[in-house]
Order: C-alpha cells, then structure tokens, then sequence
C-alpha cells in the first residue's frame, strides 16, 4: 500500500499489469533506500523491507512511519527495500551490521534468507525483530505483526456473509487465491479463513470450485491468470472469491469484467485505495486494514527500547516460541470505510476521485 502508487496500481491490475517502483529519501540520519545500501555513518538499527510488489505498503507507509519514528527517537537508523532480491536483502543486513546495527527489523522474503540473516546478526550481537512476517524457528527476539489468523478468520466471514447478503441460489461456488506459499503470514492467513469455509464445504452448504484453491505469490497478474482458469473449469460458475489481498481481488476484477460477469462477492486485504474503490462500486465486499501505522510504531518501539536498554513495551503473547507485539486487524466495508480516511491511512481524494466520485456522499 504505497500511497503515491496506489491509484496506479488499481489502473494497473485491471489492465493486467502490475507491479510499482521504490522510492528513496534521507532524512536525520535515516535513509530509505530502495536498492539497498546508502548513507554512511554509524547507526543503531537497520530496517529491511522485502519488495515493492507484495504490496504496496512497504513504500508508501512502512518505510515513511519508521523512517519518522526513528528521527523522533533520535536513533540514527536505516530504511531499505531489497526489491524481492534474498541476496540483497542479505547484503543489506551485513551492510547495517557493519555500521553498527544493535537491533534488525526484518521483514524476510522467505524462510532460509530470514534464518541466515537472523543468524548473522545474532552471531554478531545483534537483536532481530521479526517485522509483520515471523521466521519461524530462527533466533529473533520478537515479532511484531497483526493476529494473521483472525485476518484470514474476518476475510472468510465475510465472505460468507456477502454470499447470504447476495441472495445467490442453489450451492455457491467459492474459489480462493491464497498468498505466497513461502510466507508465513499466507499460511497464517489461509489457516483463518480456512477454519471458516471449510466446515461449510464439509457440509455441503458451499462447494469449493474445481481446482479452485491456489497460491498466487502474491503476484496480481499471475492471480489474474490463474482466475481466468478457475472460470474456465467451472464453466464461468464462481459465486465467490476468497481473494487474500486487494492486489489479488483486482485481478479477480479485471477477469470478471474481462468475461463480461457481474460482479461476485470478493475479500481482499491491505485497504487499498483501489480495493476501497471497488467496495464501494459493488465489486469487492470488504478489505482488513492493519494499521501500518501502529505496526510500524510498535515496531519501531521496541527496537529503540533494545537500543537504549529499556523493556521492550507492548509484549502480548507468544508465537511460535517468540515473544510477541500482535495487534487487532478491522473489517471495512462500505458501512465503515470513513474510518480509514478518520485514522488518516487514506485520504478521501485518494478514493473519491473520478468515477468513484459519485459513491462518496
């Protein structure tokens, strides 16, 4: 979700293409770099986001919120992007190190890569914070995130209540485009709304579309060419899409309208502009919004904490063995979508411009 992107991205998805670039700034110390490496100096904690293509977040709020919060703190720190690139990330790790790192958020581009880079820096007596995607097993310190099963747990409900609101007859038929199957948090997601769907699949309230339930790699045009697929074995019949994040339900938007279907009842995730777009034009039933704001402060407080010695504040559980910061996503439909221009994580000219204008009384 980065917001100069963002509406582009929308325009993108539907055109089928996608994918938006990083961005680089400096400020007190701080650099957001988004090939890695950048600025000299010593610093005490290094960020390392992992691309600009999962979603659009890590450049429009991820980097600009920790970038802001280290700068207030008075910590000289680095932001970087390793652009879907392990082996950057890798190096961008070592580079911090070099500089002096005592603390690593490290949002990982998969399991091995997040293990080695942990290992590095604890080897080198370094704290890690698993940042919105957890490593699990390796030796970090912490991991800040959003309760990813009650993500997936909110996305298939309502989903479920979308289906009974849509009045559709016999059994409907449900396809999901789940995220990267090397992410944790994919797996995290699809354990929630699995737990919900499931049981009505078993029960033969709800079928699950023929070869319907399919990893994406998070990746909008793969997903658009996967759904084009589901429709063509099951013969343009799909009454419902469990679509993991907007970038995924845009595709699923394109090749509806690409088919020349109505619209089905479609989740999404990450409270786009454009996924906004789409609730509100019927397209999509609903987003969750995890405030990347307060993922980034909570973040962003406990490393300062381990860098100035103080107790690490928020602790509120544990997963998978590691001490634990998880917060509370929110369901947004068209009935409480003003939330998210009241919390200023969209403006309501990012939204209600163009087409979309007449939707926003």
């Amino acid at each position: 979700m980065r917001r100069g992107h963002a509406i582009l991205l929308g325009a993108a998805l539907v055109a089928g293409v996608a994918g938006c670039g990083g961005s680089s700034s400096k400020s007190s110390g701080t650099t957001n770099g988004g090939s890695g490496g950048g600025g000299g100096g010593k610093i005490d904690a290094c960020v390392l986001l992992p691309d600009t293509k999962s979603s659009t977040r890590y450049t429009l709020f991820d980097a600009p919120y920790l970038t802001e919060a280290f700068k207030q703190a008075g910590v000289p720190a680095q932001v970087l992007n390793a652009l879907g690139d392990a082996q950057k990330q890798k190096s961008q790790a070592q580079q911090c190190l070099a500089k002096g790192a005592k603390v690593i958020l490290l949002d990982q581009l998969n399991a091995a890569s997040g293990t080695a880079i942990t290992n590095l820096a604890v080897q080198q007596g370094a704290k890690v914070i698993d940042y919105d995607r957890l490593v699990v097993g390796s030796n970090a310190a912490y991991y800040v995130s959003f309760d990813n099963v009650r993500v997936g747990k909110l996305q298939g409900e309502g989903l479920v209540k979308g289906l009974q609101a849509s009045g559709a007859s016999g059994t409907p038929v449900v396809a999901r485009l789940n995220g990267g199957i090397t992410d944790n948090n994919a797996k995290l997601f699809k354990q929630g709304y699995d737990s919900i769907l499931n049981p009505l699949f078993a029960s033969g309230k709800f079928k699950a579309a023929t070869a319907g339930d399919q990893w994406t790699d998070w990746d909008p045009v793969k997903g658009r060419q996967i759904f084009d697929q589901m429709l063509a074995r099951n013969s343009n019949k799909i009454d419902g899409v469990l679509a993991a994040n907007d970038g995924l339900a845009g595709a699923v938007v394109a090749s509806l309208k690409a088919h020349g279907l109505q619209p089905v009842p479609l989740t999404g995730q990450d409270a786009t502009p454009t996924g906004v777009q789409f609730i509100l034009s019927g397209w999509q039933t609903g987003t969750v919004y995890k405030s990347v704001r307060k993922e980034a402060d909570a973040a962003a407080a406990a490393a300062i904490a381990i860098v100035k010695g103080k107790p690490v504040p928020g602790v509120n559980g544990t997963t998978s063995g590691t001490k634990s910061i998880l917060l509370t996503p929110v369901w947004i439909t068209k009935a409480n979508y003003k939330l998210l221009f009241d919390d200023g994580f969209l403006k309501k000219n990012q939204v209600c411009t163009g087409p979309y204008a007449k939707y926003c009384s």
